[in-house]
């Protein structure tokens, strides 16, 4: 869901990426080359110059993008959830060590790990797609600006006047909402219907999690209390947040927002979280299907420990001696550590005026041969 709110970070990570211009040189390269790319092949449908052909373009960027992203989407979606099933664990270990910050850290890491959750693995495809929606807004920015940026765009002029002489139902694909503005244009009814499409998307998107796929005791913690908090402040902001993107980017985050949307639905109807609306109704489907939820349920927990244990056997533990190696030893009887007479501590018994002494002498480091030759 975190992805949903990069717009409302464009003008702080617009300065941040903006100093780092020359590290975003190959990603203005790449969105630039798949823009171009796209275009070419609508061009024929609707022609070179078409404001359906860019926006078409952008579109089919998106597609690729997101499909490249799915399974980091179900990872994300997957990590969302199991982090707010593991709320009531997390509430009783505040209560227990609420006072110790240090010990609270530690054991709820610990927690993470036995749970097999990654606090971060929702953070991971907002890092991916940061750098592609920016690449992209500063290339539509450039575009309008006449100082293109990206190889396709500055080495073939001819597109990128085509790109900024481009409209869509009268609307440039590289103006922003203020451009032009009194009176209103084409330009502010399109970029304002497309910012009440996205706040509308991402609503639904938030919605959908909240009220199908969390538990009611997961309803009652902290992080669901920012949840529903951003439920309504989150869209407020992204009205904010829309004037300051041009048509084409605002076109982009709309087609990843709905894939957003329908992608999270399919996955909490074929994979929601136990104890939740949405399992429920997975329940009554499996059935009417004439099969045991509980079976079915189980079937998947085993392919998913099948897979767990073949990618942990698959790593190799440092130090492990390997299958059939001479270091390997059976646990048998027969099979005992031997140790040498230097590893020994002995102890010596004396009589000292009656009464017995004992005196232990630490093993020496070096060995007797090397003692005799001193």
């Amino acid at each position: 869901m975190i992805d949903l709110l990069i717009p409302l970070a464009i003008p702080i990570w617009d300065t941040i990426y903006g100093a780092l211009s020359t590290m975003m040189q190959p990603i203005y390269w790449a969105v630039s080359g798949i823009l171009v790319l796209f275009h070419s092949l609508w061009t024929p449908v609707f022609g070179k110059d078409s404001g359906a052909t860019w926006a078409l373009a952008i579109i089919s960027m998106t597609v690729l993008i997101r499909t490249l992203l799915i399974p980091l989407f179900v990872k994300q979606i997957n990590s969302a959830r199991n982090m707010q099933l593991l709320q009531p664990k997390i509430q009783a270990l505040q209560k227990k060590h609420g006072s110790d910050r240090q010990k609270l850290g530690e054991e709820q890491m610990k927690l993470y790990k036995e749970e097999g959750v990654n606090p971060a693995a929702s953070c991971v495809p907002l890092l991916i797609q940061m750098p592609i929606l920016l690449s992209l807004f500063r290339v539509l920015q450039g575009v309008a600006d006449k100082t293109p940026r990206g190889h396709f765009f500055k080495t073939n002029p001819d597109l990128s006047a085509s790109l900024r002489n481009a409209e869509l139902f009268g609307a440039g694909l590289s103006d922003r909402i203020p451009n032009g503005f009194p009176p209103i244009g084409p330009t502010q009814i399109m970029g304002v219907l497309l910012v009440i499409a996205m706040v509308t998307t991402l609503f639904i998107t938030q919605l959908q999690l909240m009220r199908k796929n969390m538990p009611p005791e997961a309803l009652t913690g902290p992080l669901a209390q920012q949840q529903k908090m951003m439920l309504y402040i989150f869209p407020i902001m992204y009205l904010f947040s829309g004037a300051v993107i041009p048509i084409g980017v605002l076109i982009y985050w709309l087609t990843t927002n709905l894939w957003t949307m329908v992608q999270q639905g399919l996955l909490i109807r074929n994979n929601p979280a136990p104890n939740t609306p949405a399992f429920v109704d997975w329940e009554e489907r499996m059935r009417a299907k004439g099969k045991d939820p509980a079976e079915v349920m189980a079937a998947k927990q085993a392919k998913r420990r099948r897979t767990k244990a073949a990618k942990t056997t698959s790593r190799p533990v440092a130090g492990a001696a390997s299958p059939g190696s001479p270091s390997e030893v059976e646990d048998t009887d027969e099979a005992k550590p031997t140790v040498s007479r230097q590893q020994v501590t002995r102890s010596t018994v004396r009589t000292v005026d009656g009464k017995s002494v004992v005196t232990r002498q630490q093993p020496r480091s070096t060995s007797r041969a090397t003692r005799k030759k001193k």
